[in-house]
């Protein structure tokens, strides 16, 4: 699995039901990835339901944080973070599954963690973000500077579609959206907007 697209992040202040409304929406819509993202509200049942939903669509799904949840879902991989314990600890956990790194607004931490078995790296907050409106911002340039580490480069943080070309050509494989694609009055809609950008730039 190479993650490329649109990486779909569920939304925290959402009821079960209609999380999964909407996660199915995106998924119409062809997301390339979904990331289960509940910081208190997480649960092995509603993990099991939306991987199921993935599953049914080919789309992977990853589990943000959390090792035990993603296996115990029989999720397609992991996205840690820089205080989610020992990197490659974790690799040999998730053998055969993917490994997503946050790396903030640091070329050092990317290519330790592509050192320690990473498969894919995201950079951000790339703008301004109203999920983390403290985060560090990421410079553009870290893509570029990036690239020779040979992994998917993922972006993150306030992404909308006017800006979102603006990663593509600084060379983001993929754009992880929150806001800007499960708020949207069409959830469908959006993220074929979002697939075409990908079209596009591989044309």
């Amino acid at each position: 699995m190479k993650l490329q697209g649109l990486y779909a992040i569920t939304p925290e202040r959402v009821d079960r039901r209609e999380l999964a409304a909407r996660v199915r929406a995106a998924l119409e819509g062809g997301i390339a990835a979904l990331q289960y993202r509940r910081k208190a509200l997480a649960s092995l049942d509603e993990a099991n339901s939306l991987a199921a939903l993935c599953r049914a669509k080919r789309v992977p799904f990853i589990v943000n944080d959390d090792i035990e949840l993603a296996l115990a879902c029989g999720a397609d991989g992991v996205h840690l973070g820089r205080d989610d314990g020992d990197l490659r600890a974790a690799r040999a956990r998730m053998k055969g599954k993917l490994l997503g790194i946050s790396c903030y607004a640091s070329l050092d931490n990317a290519r330790a963690a592509v050192d320690a078995g990473a498969d894919y790296v995201a950079f951000g907050s790339v703008y301004a973000s109203p999920t983390k409106p403290a985060a560090v911002r990421a410079p553009l340039s870290l893509f570029a500077q990036a690239r020779p580490l040979g992994v998917p480069l993922a972006a993150i943080g306030g992404i909308a579609l006017e800006n979102a070309p603006a990663l593509l050509a600084a060379g983001a494989d993929a754009l992880a959206v929150i806001s800007d694609l499960f708020d949207a009055p069409d959830i469908a809609a959006r993220a074929r907007a979002y697939a075409k950008l990908f079209t596009h730039e591989n044309a």
